[in-house]
């Protein structure tokens, strides 16, 4: 843990009761657009982040959020589907990976790390991964090609899959062991991994429902170095599920279950995936959210807000900043919570 630690924290700040994260930011999505939950991914929905291709300027939006904000994580999802040219166990495609490579070295570019998140739930079109119709062997050639192309930045975060669901526990570590082993021997050993359970990657339940079966996981040397446990969390009733206005609590409920399982093992976890509308609510209770996380930086490395990137202002959950006379314009959650709470 303290060699974990040391990666991540100022040699002052491992003890300090007044240690913040580490780490906070936002997703930049566009990549993921015609992606599902049961896997599929329709690829002429994609809608490239990348002024270059006609799309929204998602290179700008982190040169801002990083310079203007000081926000120093960024996560960019992707379809499986898209980085193959929709060939299941296939070579990554020269085209598609390469525009989507424009994005990921925009982001290195602010000196950011940068979060490859495989959205896809875990499946290739309904068939679960390792446990029927899609192997094992399919997603670990995916990321033993991708740990090959970026082994050699250590800014570069390896998100092994968005929001495993409906899936047996057991049999999906045995998947991501496999994943990180092969990250690891295609020279990717300086990286983050992240390591998601199942129910969505929900941070509510994390500890009960996916931590014994995960616990286990190791690299090759058998340490558990740079090995973060990836959650999300929305504050929207009844459900939780990120897709109404309005936030009704904080979630710290379940955050510090997370959190005494997580300082009890010796471990981190990063929630990658939170926000909410631009109201009133959620500003009161993404706020608190984060709050209570600020001070918790021996079990969370940080948070990355949901979502800018593609998606426009009519979006529920848009923190996408505009453009105009010179100038970016972030949304009331960015700056009162997502960036706001950071510093």
């Amino acid at each position: 843990m303290i060699a974990l630690l040391s990666l991540l924290l100022p040699l002052g700040l491992l003890s300090g009761a007044n240690a913040k994260v580490q780490r906070a930011g936002v997703n930049i999505a566009g990549f993921d657009f015609g992606c599902t939950t049961d896997g599929a991914c329709d690829i002429s929905k994609i809608v490239p982040p990348l002024a270059s291709h006609g799309g929204p300027d998602g290179i700008g939006q982190m040169q801002h959020f990083s310079r203007d904000l000081g926000l120093n994580i960024f996560r960019l999802p992707v379809g499986w589907q898209y980085l193959t040219n929709n060939v299941l166990g296939g070579s990554l495609d020269g085209n598609n990976a390469g525009t989507y490579d424009e994005l990921v070295q925009g982001c290195l570019g602010t000196g950011a790390l940068c979060i490859i998140d495989i959205h896809n739930y875990a499946r290739w079109y309904s068939g679960i991964v390792g446990q029927g119709g899609v192997t094992t062997d399919d997603l670990v050639s995916l990321w033993r090609q991708l740990a090959s192309k970026y082994q050699g930045n250590s800014n570069v975060v390896f998100g092994i899959m968005n929001e495993p669901h409906d899936l047996d526990i057991n049999e999906w570590a045995g998947t991501v062991q496999a994943c990180v082993t092969a990250i690891r021997q295609a020279g990717a050993n300086s990286q983050m991994i992240l390591i998601p359970g199942t129910n969505y990657a929900a941070a509510g339940g994390f500890a009960e429902q996916s931590g014994p079966a995960l616990v286990g996981i190791s690299n090759p040397d058998g340490s558990k170095n740079n090995l973060i446990f990836d959650v999300h969390q929305y504050l929207d009733g009844p459900n939780y599920t990120g897709t109404t206005p309005e936030c009704t609590h904080d979630g710290t409920d379940s955050l510090g279950d997370l959190a005494s399982w997580l300082r009890n093992n010796g471990r981190m976890a990063i929630l990658s995936e939170t926000g909410g509308g631009n109201t009133g609510s959620c500003q009161q209770y993404v706020c608190a959210e984060i709050d209570w996380m600020n001070y918790r930086a021996d079990v969370f490395l940080g948070w990355v807000g949901w979502a800018a990137g593609s998606f426009d202002q009519s979006y529920v959950l848009t923190e996408t900043p505009t453009y105009s006379n010179g100038q970016w314009h972030d949304t009331a959650l960015v700056t009162s919570c997502i960036a706001g709470k950071f510093h």
